[in-house]
């Protein structure tokens, strides 16, 4: 009988290492923020550096902040939770909208 228990065991052991861990639990902003420009009106005329930006997401009550430059790409589709910061040619920040 002890010939079999420890290849078994080691056989559980090495099943159980494969199991799926679950993930982490989500530690990004609150979901279903939304979005208030008008209270980050502050930021404009400024760089749109890391902490700008950030201090912008969270006073205006964003879960999500994209940054824009002259010409860029975006998509264009309408999101709540979303502030939208958009720079000139110089980086500063002309705009601060809720899109």
């Amino acid at each position: 009988m002890p010939r079999i228990a420890l290849p078994l065991f080691v056989l559980l052991l090495s099943v159980a290492a494969c199991a799926t861990m679950p993930p982490p639990p989500y530690a990004g902003p609150a979901p279903g923020g939304v979005c208030n420009a008008a209270a980050v009106a502050w930021a404009v005329g400024r760089a749109p550096s890391p902490d700008v930006v950030e201090r912008a997401r969270v006073e205006s009550g964003s879960a999500l902040v994209r940054v824009v430059a002259p010409g860029e790409m975006v998509t264009q589709e309408f999101r709540a939770d979303r502030l939208t910061i958009r720079t000139n040619d110089r980086g500063a920040i002309t705009a601060l909208v809720c899109s």
